[in-house]
């Protein structure tokens, strides 16, 4: 298993603006979608996963793959990108299918009891079984309030480190005062050829300790700290500068490569919002026997739900997941009796995952 936390295999995306059929429909990519596959397949039920992300692994592909996760069963520690690498292998022998970069739009139950799920890329999927992991919701950056910003998205500017080796030998700005800013400046320092962080005053919302190897690092000299507002970006199609301003130096540049700008993310929870759930502050509440929304045959599994005694970890919406697919089971397969196995004993169980 890789715990380093680089580039993730390419996964191929279904092809969009097509009709497909499938057991269960999971809206969200996660950990908690991914090992839901894993439940699901071994009970012989087949999924499409739909996630807005173009790849697989939710949050912790897209705002920490190269961050230590401390607190998964048997794993002292794992990045989010390892963790994301090893539910891919798990979950390779079921053959799930994957819809990437498209959001979930528009949801509809048909006559024959089943779910069709259409997204803003006209693909639909039709299911009798629909499980909602779509943590918080959608993943939105607060971006800076500046001009021709979009411009270098994806190029010069950044919202989230996905490989720190894109910034090995280069001259980087880091924008922002919480624990992403401050983190990647530590963790960025040591490879690119200048780091400088700017925030508009000299006071951090991020963990004590991290603003203190901050200081240290500025007082060595090995990183440059600008009390200054963010006010502009300067290149063509790829950034030089970016603008600064402050009271008594006015406007000025800081030349750089790239533009990493930690202003937090908004969650919203987007189309799900219309699909005729009952919500609490834009969660989705479940019964703990099955996680079960007020829906019947649509269920709400990780961040996504609330109730009582709900706590937001990986490891518990594995457990949520384990449930929500027996009660799949008997949706999806009416007519078929539900054997409860264990894959350290039965052959059946192997033979799924290829081992046996």
């Amino acid at each position: 298993m890789s715990d380093s936390g680089g580039t993730p295999a390419k996964v191929e995306s279904a092809p969009a603006g097509q009709a497909y059929e499938t057991d269960v429909i999971i809206v969200g990519a996660g950990p908690v979608g991914l090992f839901a596959v894993f439940e699901l397949g071994l009970l012989g039920l087949k999924a499409h996963l739909v996630d807005v992300l173009d790849r697989p692994g939710g949050q912790c592909a897209e705002l920490y793959p190269e961050k230590p996760i401390y607190d998964i069963p048997a794993l002292p520690v794992v990045t989010g990108q390892g963790l994301t690498d090893a539910l891919m292998q798990q979950i390779a022998p079921f053959h799930p299918t994957f819809h990437l970069a498209q959001m979930a739009e528009k949801l509809e139950r048909l006559d024959n009891r089943r779910f069709r799920l259409t997204t803003e890329l006209g693909t639909s999927i039709t299911a009798p079984v629909l499980a909602i992991a779509a943590g918080g919701g959608s993943f939105v950056p607060r971006k800076p309030k500046i001009d021709n910003l979009e411009a270098f998205e994806g190029k010069s500017v950044h919202y989230a480190v996905r490989q720190m080796e894109r910034f090995r030998g280069r001259d980087i700005v880091i924008a922002g005062g919480g624990d992403s800013a401050l983190d990647w400046t530590l963790n960025l320092a040591p490879i690119a050829r200048s780091t400088t962080l700017i925030h508009r005053r000299d006071d951090f919302r991020a963990a004590p300790h991290s603003v203190a190897q901050m200081r240290a690092l500025v007082a060595a000299g090995k990183v440059r700290l600008e009390i200054a507002d963010l006010k502009g970006v300067v290149g063509s199609d790829q950034l030089t500068a970016i603008q600064c301003q402050t009271k008594e130096k006015g406007v000025y540049e800081i030349p750089c490569d790239d533009l990493l700008a930690f202003y937090g993310l908004t969650m919203k929870l987007g189309p799900i919002a219309e699909f005729g759930l009952n919500l609490h502050e834009n969660l989705i509440p479940v019964d703990t026997e099955k996680f079960e929304t007020s829906e019947p045959g649509i269920f709400a599994i990780g961040d996504i739900n609330t109730y009582p005694g709900k706590l937001k970890l990986i490891l518990c919406g594995f457990h949520e997941g384990s449930l929500m697919a027996q009660a799949a089971f008997k949706i999806a397969r009416p007519g078929e009796r539900l054997v409860f196995l264990y894959t350290t004993s039965s052959t059946d169980l192997q033979k799924k995952l290829g081992v046996a």
